[in-house]
């Protein structure tokens, strides 16, 4: 097929020998597959921010870092070049989770770089080299729904204990082989100790996930694994191998408001014997 504009650069400096042809066209961007050398890959070319309709709202780039000030500056006035490395910022922020979701054992896509708004990565495939299906296309029997549903946990705890959360997990982030579900569509991910929306996207994220499973295998239905995930994960207990059973159970204790009241009371006294003291002190 003709190469398209956006990855003829890449052809330019040998990165791609040739685009074989469109794997698909989603809401932030559209993913070739291409042959680079010997190996098949697919290039994911992300589309400008006028153009997707998957916008980079304030809840997702929360907490993001940006080591460069005058980077930093740019993008607080949204002025052409601020614009310019958001837009940059938001593309290099899948290859980072990409790496470091690999590194935690999270099943992603390889990252082979990003290049100016392209980004080459594995082409996930079965064992005869077809395109790997998304789970939304997947029919399971309900042995396999509880497996492949167990694992998805297992994955959204490493990513947990990595620091992130998917964000935008569903039966359409994630594709299927011969060996399992695997994690995909991952520029929105979130910085989950940084970003005060971090729990209510985990809770999206795994009642997604727990939601489509269920409706091969009912038993999941009404499972709490988010809030059993959420609370480990406050309380500093959570780590890469814990197992969620889903049975979480709210606490039902009563907070007791009259000794809190007695403590805040004590604590106001104490700072106004400080302040008083200080005053005397002043006054010699």
């Amino acid at each position: 097929m003709k190469t398209p504009k956006r990855i003829q650069p890449l052809v330019d400096d040998g990165l791609v020998d040739e685009v074989l042809s469109q794997l698909m066209s989603g809401k932030e961007a559209t993913v070739y597959v291409v042959r680079c050398g010997e190996e098949v890959r697919c290039a994911k070319v992300y589309k400008e921010v006028a153009k997707r309709s998957f916008k980079q709202a304030v809840e997702y780039t929360e907490g993001r870092k940006v080591r460069n000030s005058r980077r930093g500056r740019a993008m607080e006035r949204r002025s052409k070049y601020g614009r310019k490395q958001q837009e940059e910022a938001w593309q290099n922020a899948e290859v980072d989770a990409l790496y470091k979701l690999a590194a935690a054992d999270v099943r992603v896509p390889t990252p082979y770089g990003c290049f100016d708004g392209v980004l080459l990565m594995e082409l996930v495939t079965d064992d005869e080299g077809n395109v790997a299906p998304r789970l939304s296309e997947v029919e399971l029997s309900e042995a396999q729904a509880l497996e492949d549903h167990a694992l998805m946990m297992t994955y959204v705890v490493r990513m947990l204990c990595a620091g992130l959360v998917h964000g935008d997990l569903s039966e359409f982030n994630v594709l299927v082989d011969d060996y399992g579900p695997v994690v995909i569509d991952l520029p929105q991910a979130v910085n989950a100790a940084a970003n005060q929306h971090a729990r209510s996207m985990l809770e999206r994220d795994v009642n997604n996930m727990t939601s489509y499973y269920g409706q091969f295998a009912p038993q999941l239905l009404g499972r709490l694994y988010a809030d059993e995930l959420w609370e480990l994960y406050e309380e500093g207990s959570l780590h890469p191998d814990t197992q969620l059973s889903g049975g979480y159970e709210a606490s039902t204790e009563q907070a007791d408001v009259d000794a809190v009241m007695m403590e805040i009371r004590a604590a106001l006294a104490e700072e106004e014997k400080r302040l008083e003291r200080a005053r005397e002190a002043d006054e010699l």
